[in-house]
This record gives structure tokens, C-alpha cells and sequence, in this order.
């Protein structure tokens, strides 16, 4: 018998709560990863885990292992309905948790400030003052703390040990201790301090407590989280954006087109048409059918000046109408839409994990028990030392509340959601952590010619009239009144300029129309014959030359002839985008080297190499050749990306290093693509790769710091110059510090073109 074919794979997602450091993390992903075929990713900073399991499997059994672990799961609500307003009292899971992490802090600042200046203040206290401040740090040790307490005792019971095991003990053996001294007086008999140490001692006088760090543990702790929490919310709030983009109603006219109604978005249907007036979003993805005006596509690809749309231009759902009335027709609706494309793609790059937090996880698995058996010794050396119990017992809480790895669950996660996040909103969409690794190790990239350096259609570059004729203008009405019925695209691009050169009024209507197949065409308008056709025969020496120039640039050279005489020689090619310049010149200035491979003839793939000073070019390219020049640069030692927008390029994308999609391409190219330019300019690679580089800098200096951290602050704590208060402090400290450097990728901006490369541009296009 065969083997049973395997189930076939599906992707869960599940909200995970309880989880603190990235021992929990590790903890999570182990429990799941013992279901035959599971494998999880588990996200501290956005507490969702992403699992790919048989589908035999169930979610609710996912929700089960992960209970089992000690944690809460469950499957993500899915969103309310759209339109559905909010009543006050309607509240979400994640406002009401901050809500009771709010009050519960309060409460505890409330009842700890007290107790802490107090207990640091020896002039303020007075008789019996240690009652008094037992009083008050009871409800904290209890009540403040007590989420660490049950979180801690469900670890034991599933035999494991995290941040909140660590906390709890500290807060544990600290208020102990005091209770101890208050009531039985233990703490009076003289006994051994430790040398060079900061803790205070039996011998310093009777009934010493220590319930400072009873209530400072739980305030500091409580504080650090609660900041936390807040920034991490900030680095999420770029996908909030995105999917806030989304409009909630859409006015759509009937198929007469003499009524419009209101109806949810969910109701809209591909074809139908719906008005978008000034000042509101486009509701879905669509072409416009009626209308013109100015469109501003910041907020979905990063473009910053509005763009001038008409009837057949295309339209990316979230778009904000910035001029006159638009009528639109659906092209896309729901998930199919380029801005639900654009949400998942930055939900999956935030569910992922670098390969410095595969590591940072891996180290937090046996970091806390490490921690634990530490504490105990340092416990057992200093009473076996002949140190009094008391500050043997508060350096051993030291090291238990310092050691606690939240830094390093959150030195990776936080900075790769700030810039992925921050990457949508620049119209740079990353695939995974993966990806930003592999892009800042780029040292070359294969470039496609056209649709990605160059836009993709034909257009009319060059008009020369022959001096003393009828004039540039003229001959361009006449030439594309004739072209208005042709098929071709040399024809389409001169009627397109004709239209643009002549917006206020229509083309003239064009007779006798005939196409010469291999030629032209040829018609009469206004009572007069003109054609354009292939050039032959002689040429004025103005037209001649214009020729020679058009030739020598690889462009098209189309002759125009009114009543046969040779008015106008017109040059139509596929002209490099603007942006091209600058993308170019950024990438050799990062150390990136540029190769040209496409399948156009060798002289228009020279023009545009020569014209962006890229060296190597590569011509009449096929799939097969293009994906093989890539695997022999990998070969020489490089490490390769691949920029393209069609068929053609998928395979080469997908045996890159890393592939780069154009947004204005092909499903087939952005579905082999690591990465996507949405906006389908190549000068966002720049961008792209300073962000990548930005955002691994960032993390190493996270991972530096909470490595660092731990390795100065825990022989501290073990040798008694650090007490449990200050560790607590320093360890919140060390969190917030750590999200707050990743939050600086939220800011980070792409540096503008000089004016003289904009200029220079410009001059390119033209």
C-alpha cells in the first residue's frame, strides 16, 4: 500500500493572552509544535500566533494546546458589520483591558508612593511608621500583584517559569520577609553585611522591613508595562490606518444612471457604478467612467502630489477625491481589492520573525529557569556566608526582578511591526522579517526595462515640423484625427497626445479611412489627405535629421503627409519614468550594482541603459534566460534582486535573493515577489533598502541593549549593590527604552531628491 497522502496545509490565526516575555512566546510555539504537522509563530508585540496546520486538525484544538500551556486563546472576532455605529457603552476587549490596567496602576501608585517615600525618607518617619506602610503595601503585595501571582501559579502547575514567575517571587519573599521582622522581630539579630553592599542589614538596627520593594516591584513593573503597552499599540497604528481607510457606505447609480442610493459597502458589486464627490474616498477599486479630477493616493501608495484622473483611469480604493465629481465602475470589491492586498501583506510581514528574534526567543526559553537557579544560589552562598537573612533574601529578590527578559522579547517584534507599518505607508509592502533581512545583504539588482524603468506604453517623445509648413500643432490635431480609429499602439500614443494637446475642443471626425497594413494610415479631414506611415524617400534636412536623432535613441520615427507633402516627423517610444534617474544613481551610491535584462531588441535596451548610465545590459532576454543570468551572478558571489512587473519576470523573481515587484504589474510578478513598490515606481527601492537597513540597525541596538543590560545588571543584583526596588525600575526602564527606539521607525522619512537630480529628471523625461 502507498503512503496515506498528507492533509493538506491551512493558516490559523489565534489571539494569544498572558503572555509576557519571550519565554511565553517559546513556551507557545513548543506546546503547538508537538501537534503532528503544526508549526506557530507567536508575535509578543501584537499577541496574535499565526499556525500552519493539516486541516484535519481544528482550530479549537489549537485554542486547547495553547490553554494547556498555561495561556488564553482563542479564534479573532471577526469585525463588526460595517456602518454599525457605536453606542457609548460599546466597548472592545483591548479599551477595556487598558481601562483595568489603568485603574489597577493607580490604585497602586496610590498606595506605594507612601510607603516608598517613607521608607527612603528618614526625617518624614515617626513612631510606629512601619505599621503604617504594612498597612499600605498589603493590597499592593495582594490585589497590585496579583496578576503576576495567578499567572505565576499556572506556570508551576504546567511546569514552567516566565517574567511573572520572577516577579512574583520577588514580591513574595520581600513583603514575607517584612511580615516576618514586623512580628516576630527576626530581623533584629545582628548578623554578617555583605562587603561593598547596598542592602541594608540586621546590624543597622532592630526590626529593619523591607517593604519598599514590596510595593516599588509592583509599581514599577505595573508602570513599564502599561507604557509598553501603548507603544506597541503605536507601532500597530499604521495598519489601524490602512484598514481605516476602508469607506462604510457608497452612493451608487442605477443602471439608467438618472438615480443614486446609499447603500453598505458590502453591497457593492464588481461592475456596478457609484459617485465618489470632493473630499471623499474612493469606496473600492474601479476605472472612472465619468468625470475628471485631482486624486490624492498618499495614504495607499505613498504618493505625495495628487494625480489627475479622467475617464479610463484607474482608481485604488481609500483614494481621497480632491477636485470635482467622479462616477466610478467597480473593478474589485472586498478582499480583492489593492488595499485589502495591501492589509494582509502587512498583517503577514508583522506575524513573522527575523532570524535575531528566532535566536532572542531561543535564549528566553532557558534564560528564566537560568535565572532562577542563580537566585538561589546567590541566596544560599551569602547565608552560608554568615550575611543576616534579610539581605540575603532581598539579593536574591534582586536578581529575580532584574533578570526578567521583556527587553529581549520585544527587541525584534516591535521594530519589524514600526517598519513594516511605516513601509505601507510609503507604498513599499515587505512579504516578511525575511525579506528586510535579505534586502539590506542586496549588492546587485536586475533591473526589467519595460513597465518598470520605463512606463510601459508607447508615447509620442519628439514632434519636428518642417519649417514654413502648417506648423507642430496643426500637423499633431490632423495626424491624430486620423489616428483616433487605429488599433496600433503608434497610433493610440499620437491620438492620446492630440487629445491632451487639444482638451478644450474635439478632434476633428476623420473620412475615407484606410489602413495600409506594414505602412500606416491614411484619411481625410477638414477636405484634406493626410497620412502617417513609416518613413520613406527623401526628407527635408530638418525632418532627415530628426530621423537619425530618433533612430539613434531607439525610438519609433512616424512621418506625417498633408496632401502629400512631408509636414512633420513625429518620434514615439516607451520613455523612462522620471524616477528612474534618481533610482539608479541612489542604488550605485548604496553599493548596489545594476544590470538590465529584457527581452527588447538591443538598441532601444542600449538608449535606455545609456540614458541611466547602467553598464551591463542584457537583450532579447527570455524567462528561462533571465532566471539563469540570476543564478549565475549568485554564482559569482552576489547576492541578487530581480525588479520586474510581468509574466516574463516570475521566475527570475522567484529564484532570486530577493524579488521586487512592481505594483503596476502582473498578479503573476507580485505573487513570486518578496516585495512590492504599490505605487509601481522604481525609485522606492532606495527607500526600500535604506528602510531595511534603518530597521536591522534598530534591532541590534535592541538586542544589544537587552543583552547588555542583563549581563551588567545581574552580578549587580548578586553581589548586593542593586535592591529589588531599583531592579524593578531599571528592568521597566529597559522595556520601555527598548519600544521606544523601535517607535522612532514611525518617524523615519526617505530623503528628498536634490533639486538638481529633480531637474535632471525632468530634463530625462522630456
Amino acid at each position: 500500500m502507498g503512503a496515506e497522502p498528507l492533509a493538506p496545509l491551512v493558516v490559523t490565526d489565534l489571539t494569544v493572552g498572558g503572555m509576557t516575555c519571550a519565554a511565553c512566546v517559546r513556551r507557545v510555539e513548543k506546546k503547538l509544535a508537538k501537534l503532528d504537522g503544526v508549526t506557530a509563530t507567536v508575535n509578543l508585540a501584537t499577541g496574535l500566533a499565526r499556525v500552519s496546520h493539516p486541516a484535519d486538525i481544528l482550530p479549537e484544538d489549537l485554542v486547547t494546546a495553547v490553554e494547556q500551556a498555561g495561556y488564553e486563546a482563542a479564534l479573532p472576532e471577526p469585525p463588526a458589520p460595517e456602518g454599525r455605529d457605536r453606542t457609548p457603552g460599546d466597548e472592545d476587549e483591548s479599551e477595556a483591558a487598558t481601562r483595568q490596567e489603568r485603574e489597577r496602576l493607580v490604585v497602586t501608585a496610590l498606595l506605594a508612593v507612601p510607603v516608598l517615600v517613607l521608607s527612603m525618607v528618614p526625617s518624614l518617619q515617626f513612631r510606629n511608621w512601619q505599621w503604617l506602610c504594612f498597612v499600605l503595601a498589603a493590597p499592593v503585595a495582594v490585589w497590585s500583584a496579583w496578576p503576576f501571582h495567578v499567572r505565576a501559579v499556572r506556570g508551576l502547575r504546567h511546569s514552567t517559569a516566565t517574567m511573572d514567575t520572577l516577579v512574583s517571587l520577588g514580591v513574595v519573599a520581600s513583603f514575607s520577609w517584612s511580615a516576618y521582622a514586623l512580628f516576630l522581630g527576626g530581623a533584629g539579630e545582628p548578623g554578617m553585611r555583605m562587603p561593598f553592599s547596598l542592602l541594608p542589614s540586621a546590624a543597622d538596627g532592630p526590626a529593619h522591613v523591607y517593604l519598599e520593594a514590596a510595593v516599588g516591584v509592583p509599581l514599577f513593573v505595573l508602570t513599564g508595562r502599561f507604557l509598553e503597552a501603548r507603544a506597541r499599540r503605536g507601532t500597530g497604528a499604521a495598519l489601524r490606518s490602512l484598514a481605516g481607510l476602508a469607506a462604510k457606505e457608497v452612493s451608487v447609480r442605477d443602471e439608467h444612471g438618472e438615480r443614486e442610493r446609499s447603500v453598505p459597502i458590502e453591497q457593492l458589486r464588481v461592475g456596478q457604478v457609484f459617485a465618489v464627490r470632493p473630499g471623499e474616498r474612493v469606496a473600492t477599486d474601479g476605472r472612472v467612467v465619468e468625470g475628471s479630477s485631482a486624486v490624492d493616493l498618499s495614504l495607499v501608495t505613498g504618493e505625495s502630489d495628487p494625480v489627475e484622473v479622467g475617464p479610463g483611469s484607474a482608481l485604488v480604493g481609500g483614494a481621497v477625491n480632491a477636485g470635482g465629481l467622479l462616477f466610478v465602475r467597480a473593478t474589485a470589491v472586498g478582499a480583492d481589492t489593492q488595499l485589502a492586498r495591501i492589509t494582509e501583506l502587512v498583517t503577514e510581514a508583522q506575524a513573522g520573525k527575523a532570524r535575531a528574534q528566532r535566536l532572542a526567543d531561543a535564549v528566553a526559553g532557558v534564560f528564566v529557569p537560568v535565572v532562577l537557579t542563580v537566585a538561589v544560589t546567590v541566596l544560599g552562598f551569602w547565608l552560608g556566608a554568615g550575611a543576616d537573612p534579610q539581605a540575603a533574601i532581598t539579593a536574591c529578590v534582586a536578581v529575580l526582578v532584574v533578570a526578567c527578559p521583556c527587553a529581549l522579547g520585544l527587541a525584534t517584534p516591535t521594530a519589524l511591526m514600526a517598519a513594516t507599518g511605516r513601509g505601507a505607508q510609503l507604498g513599499v509592502l515587505v512579504s516578511g522579517p525575511q525579506t528586510l533581512e535579505a534586502l539590506q545583504h542586496v549588492d546587485m539588482v536586475v533591473l526589467d526595462k519595460t513597465g518598470t524603468l520605463t512606463s510601459g506604453h508607447m508615447t509620442v517623445v519628439q514632434i519636428t515640423a518642417a519649417p514654413g509648413g502648417l506648423g507642430q500643432e496643426a500637423v499633431l490635431r490632423l495626424a491624430g484625427a486620423v489616428e483616433q480609429g487605429s488599433e496600433h499602439p503608434l497610433g493610440r500614443a499620437v491620438a492620446a497626445r492630440a487629445r491632451r494637446s487639444s482638451a478644450e475642443e474635439p478632434l476633428a471626425p476623420v473620412r475615407d479611412f484606410e489602413a495600409m497594413p506594414g505602412r500606416g494610415v491614411r484619411g481625410r479631414v477638414d477636405g484634406r489627405t493626410v497620412e502617417v506611415l513609416a518613413p520613406d524617400g527623401e526628407l527635408p534636412t530638418a525632418l532627415a535629421d530628426a530621423l537619425v536623432a530618433a533612430e539613434t535613441a531607439a525610438h519609433t520615427p512616424v512621418l506625417v503627409r498633408v496632401d502629400g507633402v512631408a509636414e512633420a516627423l513625429i518620434a514615439v517610444g516607451d520613455v523612462v519614468r522620471p524616477g528612474s534617474y534618481r533610482a539608479v544613481d541612489r542604488l550605485r551610491r548604496l553599493g548596489i550594482r545594476p544590470v538590465l535584462a529584457t527581452g527588447d531588441r538591443e538598441a532601444p535596451a542600449r538608449a535606455v541603459a545609456d540614458a541611466l548610465g547602467i553598464h551591463e545590459v542584457h537583450a532579447r532576454c527570455t524567462p528561462e534566460d533571465k532566471a539563469a543570468l540570476v543564478r549565475r551572478l549568485q554564482d559569482e558571489g552576489g547576492r541578487v534582486a530581480v525588479v520586474g512587473d510581468g509574466v516574463n519576470d516570475a521566475a527570475a523573481l522567484a529564484c532570486a535573493d530577493l524579488g521586487i515587484a512592481m505594483g503596476s504589474g502582473t498578479d503573476v510578478a507580485i505573487g513570486a515577489a518578496d516585495l512590492t513598490l504599490v505605487r509601481g515606481d522604481i525609485e522606492a527601492l532606495g527607500d526600500a533598502v535604506l528602510l531595511a537597513r534603518r530597521t536591522l540597525g534598530t534591532i541590534r541596538a535592541n538586542l544589544v541593549w537587552a543583552f547588555g543590560y542583563n549581563v551588567v545588571t545581574v552580578p549587580l543584583a548578586m553581589v548586593g549593590l542593586l535592591n529589588p526596588m531599583l531592579a524593578a525600575a531599571a528592568m521597566s526602564v529597559s522595556s520601555v527604552l527598548v519600544v521606544g527606539n523601535s517607535l522612532r521607525l514611525r518617524a523615519w522619512q526617505p530623503s528628498p531628491a536634490p533639486a538638481r537630480e529633480r531637474r535632471r529628471s525632468r530634463a530625462g523625461h522630456r
